[in-house]
């Protein structure tokens, strides 16, 4: 049985078109998979532990090859919980809105708790980062919507550091299978055609996910 986990970086509920587009997905997963377990992570729904002060000293505690104390433990522990929730799922969904050119911070939040050296990544010396989840069969598929930006468009309408952060970052722990569901639509009224696109990738990633 396998476990996808649809991790939600939108806000907007109802409103949001990565949301929508990840529920399309959603729903042609569990039709085509009806055996296999889907949870879905609202990043914003107050779950996600805060990465500050305790939790820096933790991580370089551990870098140090020493156990984290006090409230430095607690924070260890709370994002060794989020990671093992992260790190559950075989088949990851994520719905990324573009926020001033890259992800929303709660998303960048997520990414700062999970990424711990033993749990994605580790370290030599010599040979530089270990990418923890290679090999592990893990795949991803991430919804990437915008409003002004589009990759037909010039610099004018911005840059896009989405999804090169986040493609970026997946394959720093090691996922290399990574599918992508783009609705980039323009400011000249084409959003609907370029939305029916969107969502018939959406079905067509999921059935074979």
């Amino acid at each position: 049985m396998t476990h996808l986990l649809h991790l939600s970086a939108s806000p907007r509920g109802a409103a949001s078109e990565s949301l929508a587009i990840a529920e399309t997905f959603v729903d042609t997963y569990t039709e085509r998979h009806p055996e296999d377990t889907v949870d879905t992570w609202d990043l914003w729904d107050g779950t996600l532990p805060a990465f500050g002060p305790a939790a820096v000293g933790a991580k370089m505690a551990v870098f140090a090859g020493a156990d984290p104390q006090g409230e430095e433990a607690a924070a260890w522990r709370a994002a060794r919980a989020a990671f093992d929730r992260f790190d559950a799922a075989d088949r990851l969904l994520f719905s990324v809105p573009m926020w001033n050119g890259g992800i929303p911070y709660v998303l960048k939040q997520f990414i700062d708790v999970v990424s711990q050296p033993g749990m994605v990544f580790g370290v030599d010396p010599v040979e530089g980062y270990t990418h923890l989840f290679a090999g592990r069969g893990k795949r991803a598929a991430v919804v990437y919507t915008s409003a002004v930006w589009g990759p037909a468009l010039g610099p004018e309408f911005g840059t896009d550091f989405q999804s090169p952060y986040l493609e970026d970052w997946l394959t720093w722990t090691g996922i290399t299978d990574i599918s992508e569901i783009r609705f980039h639509p323009t400011l000249t009224g084409d959003a609907a055609e370029v939305r029916a696109k969107a969502h018939a990738v959406a079905r067509d990633v999921a059935a074979t996910f």
